[in-house]
């Protein structure tokens, strides 16, 4: 029986040399991006804090699909409705900490 490369032991695929290179630069790129503008002063403290959210939301889905060989076949099906769940519980905890971070700032201040 002859084994492909791209799968390994137990029938999990791998990526070739090339994705898993295209995966590091999107990764590179979404993380410099950020840490330049923050380093730089590039952009209002919104604007910032928006680019950073987007692009880390971005990393999360390289990281997945490039390293993790996330997709929509139907042996992966399992493992992509339970990361579309940790999705949706990461971004209520976020979304969630930062209004309560907000309004926490916004009713401890002095004079109000």
């Amino acid at each position: 029986m002859a084994n492909s490369s791209e799968h390994g032991q137990g029938g999990q695929a791998h990526g070739s040399v090339k994705e898993y290179l295209n995966g590091l630069i999107l990764s590179i790129i979404l993380t410099v991006v950020p840490f330049v503008m923050v380093m730089a002063g590039i952009g209002s403290k919104p604007l910032i804090i928006g680019v950073i959210m987007v692009f880390a939301v971005a990393q999360i889905f390289v990281q997945l699909v490039y390293f993790l060989h996330m997709n929509t076949s139907s042996k992966q099906m399992w493992n992509t409705s339970s990361a579309v769940f940790v999705v949706v519980i990461v971004a209520i905890i976020l979304i969630g900490s930062l209004w309560i971070m907000e309004h926490l700032n916004h009713n401890m201040l002095m004079g109000h």
